[in-house]
């Protein structure tokens, strides 16, 4: 009991279920004349509720002379909030008297409803002066802890709770009840429900309650009975009551059968109260009634009646409860202290640096690693991975501009010519490019021509013509400088919290200078990114590429023309067009999805320019195979197929099939040129830049701004200030911690003194 006293005293039962006794009843169930009957002690008695707090009352006969001490457990704030550890009050001196108990009791009681008062204040206020206080609270949950020394006492501990209460206001009933829910639903409570028996016991709202802590009935003396009191109130015309009390006390009740039983308890009425009777004098009269009255005379088990029969098999349970539990206790300690030491394990160290090292130390450490992640040197490459992918999706988008130039009249009914050797068709078309067929172009001549003499195709043709797909690369560039701030941003919050994120003050500070850097640079990256597409977009158009030019134009000259020969070979299928609002590209299954002169990896050239794949059977050799062959033989060596189509009579429209073989290339040569300066145009605008300038300009910011305040130190101090939260999250472990380290150690002092 000792041992159980002093683990409440630590706050345990805030923390394990600590093996308990809890009294509970309703107004006028004869509750605290139980109380009084098992103490020894008179507890305070008004009309309407008297109890307005918890009392644990610890009883020990290892004394010489009758003494008490009340105690005030602090546990909870004026809110009823939980406080990280209890506080233990002494209240008042030690009691050798015991007619002047009540009186501390209900000065201790006053204390606890007025936490803003100092308690010492109630010290010496007369019974009449506490009635008429008008108390801050209503209820506590701090509780009054007495401890009686009585050598006539059996060793027992338990809780006396506010009896419930109906009729008051709805917020009030609901207080009381929370208050008696809280210790009545932890495990190894053994409830004691007081029930009168001048009353039905399915009125009792203290059974619904035992009931529903515990509806298998495995831990309370009352699940739906309990400590029956007022035997004395039934007349002796209520045979039928008296034989239904006698069923459930003997256990041959179907409707109230309890694995520890109902025990009957006579308890003096008001005016052997009066008379101030002795402990030995009240039992004896108690059990001469119970002797001598019909029909509890006749019930076989006398131990069920009586306070010393009950408080004995009471103080016996809770002994046995308390042995059994201690294992389960150690092991519910143990896991707690090791949760909390890995709680605290995981906060960050309290700052043992110079603050000022420490800020330098931080804003060195971000910008090195920053400048890591640009330059892709970091172990982790989420930077430089993200970006990559975001460059390839532009290259493919830029890819999807290419002009869609069919030489025929009716170009929507012809497959798309999307490279000179038929191996690809674009899958992701930028839906701004027209399809373009050999009377469109012959058009957009005649819309150019100004004073140039006959057969001089204006230049200006070419340059509109490549004007329609270079100012489709405006988007593409947006949306993909877009995604790379985005990747950016998370980059840079993550890092932000990595490194700042311990003292919310620093992160916030820096947090806001590293980001109006960051958005400079977006600025900066968003001008760069124009200015080369304004190189792309605006005239000249140039390249000294112009070995790349000129192959890939013959290329495509040859191309179209023979494409013109040809006309049934790239008609669309018909299907492609029924019930279709436009035209659907023309996909060849076996084309891969490549740059014009990237070819298949399994492929390798023949000597006539063609492509077979090995462990293949050999194709039957195609037209242009034989025509160079027999060429070849005629004296006239080296010949490509593209050399060929230069054997085919004159075309009509050779104007216009030059101007697209031009533009086409152009298209290609400018590619390759844009999907690699758009991407080093933002890494270097954007990353490298940043990368370069953040150090000195985080540095330069920091001194300016403590150079205008009047102490550095200061300035440097609250910047790495913890975050009030963490600290107060290292304070609360810390005591929760001690706390169990205390527990734990009464818990193995008690297991090795046994």
């Amino acid at each position: 009991m000792e041992m159980m006293s002093d683990l409440r005293s630590m706050g345990a039962d805030a923390l394990i279920a600590l093996p308990s006794v809890v009294v509970i009843g309703g107004q006028s169930a004869g509750k605290s004349s139980l109380v009084e009957a098992v103490s020894g002690i008179n507890v305070p008695r008004d009309s309407g509720t008297c109890t307005r707090c918890p009392m644990e009352c610890n009883m020990s006969s290892d004394a010489t002379s009758w003494s008490c001490t009340i105690t005030l457990r602090i546990g909870f704030d004026s809110n009823g909030l939980d406080l990280q550890k209890p506080t233990n009050v002494r209240f008042g001196p030690k009691i050798i008297d015991r007619s002047e108990f009540e009186v501390w009791l209900r000065r201790a009681q006053a204390a606890l409803l007025n936490p803003n008062v100092a308690s010492s204040t109630f010290h010496t206020k007369t019974v009449e002066e506490l009635r008429n206080i008008k108390n801050t609270l209503k209820f506590s949950r701090n509780v009054v802890c007495v401890s009686i020394e009585d050598p006539d006492a059996t060793d027992l501990s338990f809780y006396d709770l506010p009896g419930l209460i109906q009729n008051e206001e709805a917020e009030i009933v609901a207080l009381v009840k929370s208050l008696a829910e809280h210790y009545t639903e932890k495990k190894n409570t053994i409830i004691l429900t007081t029930i009168p028996m001048s009353d039905d016991m399915e009125n009792q709202q203290s059974m619904s309650l035992a009931r529903a802590a515990d509806p298998n009935g495995r831990r309370t003396i009352g699940n739906s009975s309990g400590v029956l009191t007022k035997p004395d109130t039934l007349g002796t015309g209520a045979i039928n009551q008296r034989r239904k009390w006698v069923e459930i006390i003997e256990g041959r009740s179907d409707d109230h059968t309890l694995r520890h039983g109902f025990y009957c308890v006579r308890l003096p009425d008001d005016a052997e109260r009066a008379l101030r009777l002795s402990r030995a004098e009240s039992q004896r009269r108690a059990a001469e009634y119970f002797d001598t009255t019909s029909p509890w005379k006749d019930v076989t088990d006398r131990h069920r009646f009586g306070i010393p029969g009950f408080v004995s098999d009471v103080s016996r349970l809770l002994i046995r409860l308390i042995e059994d539990s201690l294992p389960q206790l150690r092991e519910d300690v143990d896991t707690l202290l090791a949760k909390c030491i890995k709680d605290c394990n995981e906060l960050p160290p309290p700052l043992e640096n110079d603050p000022q090292i420490e800020v330098l130390g931080r804003v060195n450490a971000f910008c090195d690693v920053f400048k890591s992640f640009a330059n892709g040197s970091h172990e982790d490459k989420r930077l430089a991975q993200r970006n990559r992918a975001l460059y390839a999706i532009f290259k493919r988008d830029i890819r999807g501009t290419a002009p869609d130039f069919r030489p025929f009249d009716e170009p929507e009914d012809y497959v798309p010519l999307d490279d000179t050797e038929e191996k690809m068709t674009l899958t992701e078309r930028d839906p701004g490019v027209k399809v373009m067929g050999i009377y469109d172009i012959r058009r957009v001549i005649h819309e150019a021509i100004g004073w140039e003499l006959p057969n001089n195709v204006p230049y200006q043709a070419k340059a509109n013509l490549i004007a329609e797909f270079t100012k489709l690369w405006v988007a593409p560039s947006e949306r993909c400088l877009a995604g790379i701030t985005n990747v950016l941003d998370q980059i840079i919050d993550t890092l932000i919290s990595t490194h700042f994120g311990r003292f919310k003050v620093l992160e916030e500070y820096f947090g806001n200078l590293i980001r109006i850097q960051v958005d400079l640079c977006k600025a900066r990256a968003k001008d760069a990114v124009k200015t080369a597409l304004e190189l792309e977009t605006t005239a000249p158009h140039y390249t000294q590429n112009t070995h790349y030019l000129q192959v890939l134009r013959e290329k495509w000259l040859a191309h179209y023309k023979t494409v013109r020969t040809r006309p049934l070979q790239y008609k669309a299928p018909v299907h492609q067009f029924e019930e279709a609002e436009g035209p659907i590209p023309f996909k060849i299954p076996e084309a891969p999805y490549c740059d014009e002169e990237k070819k298949p990896a399994s492929s390798k050239k023949s000597s006539n320019g063609m492509f077979n794949t090995p462990n293949t059977p050999a194709k039957p050799e195609t037209p242009e195979a034989k025509a160079l062959r027999a060429l070849a033989e005629a004296g006239y060596a080296s010949l490509r197929v593209s050399d060929l189509a230069r054997l085919l009579p004159p075309d009509s429209f050779e104007a216009e099939l030059v101007v697209m073989a031009d533009v086409r290339a152009y298209y290609h040569v400018a590619y390759k040129r844009i999907v690699d300066h758009i991407p080093f145009t933002i890494e270097h605008a954007l990353h490298h830049t940043l990368a370069n300038q953040l150090s000195q300009s985080l540095l330069t910011s920091l001194l300016i701004d403590a150079a205008s305040g009047s102490n550095f130190s200061e300035r440097m101090k609250e910047l790495v200030s913890e975050d009030a939260s963490i600290a107060q999250r290292r304070v609360m472990l810390s005591t929760r911690k001690q706390r169990l380290l205390d527990i734990r150690r009464r818990l193995m002092t008690f297991s090795n003194s046994v």
